[in-house]
């Protein structure tokens, strides 16, 4: 019980997270072989493997019954859990600039008032590893209807309470360390790390989950992105 505590309150005060997702090359796509690559390059450099991980994201849009009312709702927005606290669930709304904590039963009002419809939902799971000071989380992004894979997603944490500056200075280093070990693998891509203006959506000072609901929201349109380039 007191470990528990003890996690709680260390969750409150998160020195950095950093979400990443995998580029494929010009011509290339994302599969299964290459997140078995990324997971087996992980335990090269003795990443422990301490179990299993999963967050969920809904791309939400209005259900609007007349449109005289339609400027009244947020044309669209995201929602995402995260497992860290699993009783909270967050909001980034994208034209207002904006990340929301709530609780988690927040999703089962809004099924009730029928005011939002989830258009796209999509699960990234994986596996959570321990290697030092540091956490990894590799895992694959899958639609909720299929288990056709999207994308590749890696999230880097610093565990020991620092600043900002300081956590953010040795995180960096240690990303460059991560690539140095995955370019010796022949992989047709990389991973990226696309931080967001958080200023934008008043986020300012100590990390918290909110900023890495706003990272996992912008790794979403990207992906969106790169599929329609794809298409095209």
């Amino acid at each position: 019980m007191e470990a528990q505590k003890n996690e709680r309150r260390r969750r409150k005060f998160i020195a950095e997270i950093r979400v990443l997702h995998w580029q494929p090359n010009a011509g290339h796509t994302v599969n299964s072989q290459i997140l078995a690559e990324v997971s087996q390059c992980v335990e090269s450099i003795n990443g422990v493997k301490e179990g299993k991980w999963k967050s969920t994201l809904s791309f939400y849009r209005p259900v609007v019954k007349e449109q005289a009312n339609a400027a009244e709702f947020p044309r669209d927005f995201l929602g995402i859990s995260l497992p860290e606290q699993p009783n909270k669930y967050y909001f980034v709304l994208r034209g207002q600039r904006l990340v929301v904590e709530a609780d988690s039963n927040i999703q089962t009002i809004m099924e009730k008032l029928q005011s939002y419809k989830t258009r796209v939902a999509l699960n990234f799971e994986g596996f959570q590893y321990q290697l030092g000071d540091f956490q990894l989380r590799v895992g694959k992004v899958v639609s909720i209807q299929s288990e056709s894979l999207r994308g590749i997603v890696m999230e880097m944490e610093y565990k020991p309470i620092s600043s900002w500056e300081k956590s953010h200075k040795i995180m960096g280093e240690f990303f460059d360390i991560w690539q140095e070990a995955l370019s010796k693998r022949p992989l047709p891509g990389h991973f990226v790390h696309m931080e967001p203006n958080f200023g934008e959506f008043g986020l300012s000072g100590q990390y918290t989950l909110q900023h890495t609901a706003v990272q996992y929201a912008t790794i979403m349109l990207q992906m969106i992105a790169t599929a329609q380039s794809i298409r095209n």
